[in-house]
Parts: C-alpha cells; sequence; structure tokens
C-alpha cells in the first residue's frame, strides 16, 4: 500500500512514516516510479515501533533494538538486547513507583478538599505538595 494508506490504517500522519523511514526504522520498498510500498513486513515493524514508543523507548533505543533484532542470534547480541530491556524495565518500574506516589497524594488532596473542607485543610495540603516536590526533585524530575 501507499504511504497515504498506510498512514491511515495506522492513525498517523504521513510524515510520521517519513521519519521513520529517515530514521531507518522503515525500508518500503520501492516501486519503479519511486512511489513506497509498504507491505506485510513495514506493518510488523511500524507495530513494533508504535508499541515501543508507549513503552517509553527512545528512537535511538529503538535503532539499538532494530539493529540487534537483524543480527545473527548470538550470546552478545542477547547480552547486548537483555542489557537494553533490563535499563527499561528499570525506567518503568520507577515510573510507576512516582505515579503510585503521585495518585496517593491526589488522592488525599481529594479527601482534605471534599465536603468543602479546603479552608481547614489548606496548610495540610501546601504541605503534601511541597513533601511531593521535593520527592520528585530527588528523583531527578522537573
Amino acid at each position: 500500500m501507499q504511504i497515504k494508506d498506510f498512514a491511515d490504517k495506522y492513525q498517523m500522519q504521513a510524515d510520521t512514516i517519513r521519519y521513520y523511514e529517515k530514521q531507518n526504522l522503515l525500508k518500503p520498498k520501492r516501486r519503479e516510479n519511486g512511489y513506497r510500498e509498504y507491505d506485510e513486513e513495514c506493518e510488523k515493524q511500524l507495530q513494533l515501533i508504535v508499541v515501543l514508543k508507549q513503552l517509553g523507548f527512545t528512537i535511538k533505543e529503538i535503532q539499538q533494538l532494530l539493529i540487534l533484532k537483524g543480527k545473527a542470534i548470538s550470546a552478545e547480541c542477547n547480552l547486548s538486547t537483555t542489557s537494553l530491556l533490563e535499563q527499561k524495565v528499570s525506567d518503568v518500574e520507577e515510573k510507576i513507583q512516582f505515579y503510585q506516589h503521585a495518585l496517593k497524594v491526589l488522592q488525599t488532596i481529594k479527601e482534605l478538599i471534599e465536603g468543602e473542607k479546603y479552608a481547614e485543610n489548606k496548610a495540610i495540603i501546601e504541605e503534601l505538595i511541597v513533601a511531593f516536590f521535593e520527592s520528585m526533585q530527588k528523583r531527578g524530575i522537573s
């Protein structure tokens, strides 16, 4: 299929598809007239890219994984892949902890505000926000 149909199928802009191509993430075949032809292999590759991006992988990390995917299976390749995935698992776990903490803070603030109790709980709410801000700074989140 051509780029417009391919982009529409995956609800993306054609420019995004072209960007992935420039980054060597997608490699469509070319027709004699120069038009790109996106086949089933391109679809599988794009699905992988979308999943990896949703999981927080950067373009460079996706490039690395795709390079490793294209290599012959070896102990070195396996080690490189698992190392990259271990780092991403660690990043995701850190984000989960952050969002769990954020959820608790928000729920507590909501409870402190319910029943028109904001005025009497304002100082506690402000302390919660300051404490949350400080925990973000410790984690390097700004």
